[in-house]
This record gives structure tokens, C-alpha cells and sequence, in this order.
């Protein structure tokens, strides 16, 4: 009988609350919307020189992907913490612990998109006279372009995730409402912050993959 009680008491949604706290509700989303792209934003264009650099000198590889690696196991809550003491409870905290655990998935993605392209085709492209950089550009960067979007995908849907750790510098969007109400117990904002995080990551992921599929037609099965 009392569990039911405490039940109706605090139900898991009550939308007199969501009501109430809409403007709390939207602005957590756009600030996990924001971490989450910048975040992926700096991890790629990082990764990008990684990549390039691993793929110039082939000795750099198993370095740069030690290194990225190295920054994946470290827990979320510890690396926030190393970096409290030097950038503060802030966004920049956030950002640069979130746009680490981006390395390694964009990497390794990378490289092997490169790698996946065929030597027969590069040979063609230098045959044609093609420079190197339009090689990379026009011939490569497209065969390789699958691999990279199926490790954006990756890296996206696991900032979304982990956003909601750095609840605890103050800076989780979404995980500020999931963390208040573990805090009081009360499961409304849990509920819809952890709602909207599925949510995000699912749209995100597929906004992502059409993308991809509009910027690789080639990839599309021909039906008959």
C-alpha cells in the first residue's frame, strides 16, 4: 500500500512540471545540442591531421592510436576532474574532456577510409596526372567518406551519452535535469531528460546517416 502511495505521489512524468519548467527544458537541450556538436566538431577536424599525419608517416600509427586510446579509458567523472583545476567549471571543460573520447572512433575510421581505397585506383588517378591533393580530394576522400560518416555516427551517439556526465562541473545539459532529480528523488526531470537524450542521439544518428547517404549515392544498392 505504501509503495503505491509513493507511487502517485511522484509518478515518472508529471506534465504540470514539464509545463511549468519548459524554458529549463529547452535550454538543457540546446545546451546539450551545443556541446554535443562542438564537441564532434573539434574531435573532427583533429582526428583529420591525426589521420593524415598516421597516414604520411605509416611509423606514426600505432602512436597516434596508443595515444587516442589512452584518452578513451580514462572514466569521464576522473578526466573532468584533471581538468577542473585548470579550466574551471566550464564549458571549455566539457569540450575538451567530450572532443578526447571523439579521437579514437574518428581515427580509426579515418584510416581505414583511406586504406579501404583500392592501389589500382590511386595508380589511375596518378596516371591521369592528377596532383595529390586533388587525388585526396576528387578520388579518395569520396571512396573513403563511408568509413567516416559510420564513425561519426559512432562518436555522435556517444557525446550524446556522455554529456550528461559533465552534469557534474554543471555543464550536462540534459543530464542537469537527469542529476536533479536522482538528487530529490523526483523522478519527472529524470524522466524527461533521459527521454530527450534517446531522443537527441536517435535523431542526430539518423540526420547524420541521411547525410551520408545523399553525399554517397554510389552506395545504394540498384533496384531492379
Amino acid at each position: 500500500m505504501i509503495p503505491e502511495i509513493l507511487a502517485n505521489r511522484n509518478p515518472l512524468l508529471r506534465w504540470d512540471w514539464v509545463v511549468n519548467e519548459w524554458d529549463q527544458i529547452q535550454e538543457a537541450l540546446l545546451q546539450h545540442l551545443q556541446l554535443t556538436f562542438l564537441s564532434v566538431l573539434y574531435g573532427l577536424l583533429l582526428s583529420a591531421v591525426l589521420a593524415a599525419f598516421a597516414l604520411r608517416y605509416r611509423w606514426a600509427l600505432s602512436t597516434v592510436t596508443a595515444t587516442t586510446g589512452f584518452l578513451y579509458t580514462i572514466p569521464s567523472v576522473a578526466l573532468f576532474g584533471l581538468l577542473v583545476p585548470y579550466t574551471g567549471l566550464s564549458a571549455r571543460t566539457a569540450i575538451i574532456a567530450l572532443t578526447s573520447y571523439t579521437l579514437l572512433i574518428l581515427v580509426t575510421n579515418i584510416v581505414a577510409g583511406f586504406r579501404s581505397v583500392p592501389a589500382s585506383v590511386i595508380e589511375a588517378a596518378n596516371g591521369m596526372g592528377l596532383s595529390p591533393r586533388r587525388r585526396v580530394l576528387t578520388v579518395e576522400l569520396p571512396l573513403a567518406l563511408p568509413y567516416i560518416i559510420t564513425g561519426l555516427r559512432i562518436a555522435t551517439v556517444t557525446t550524446v551519452g556522455l554529456v550528461t556526465v559533465a552534469a557534474i562541473i554543471g555543464q550536462g545539459g540534459l543530464g542537469r535535469l537527469i542529476l536533479d532529480g536522482l538528487r530529490r528523488a523526483f523522478w519527472t526531470p529524470m524522466t524527461v531528460g533521459a527521454s530527450l537524450s534517446v531522443l537527441l542521439a536517435l535523431a542526430l544518428d539518423l540526420l547524420i546517416f541521411g547525410a551520408g547517404a545523399a553525399a554517397t549515392p554510389w552506395t545504394r544498392r540498384v533496384r531492379r
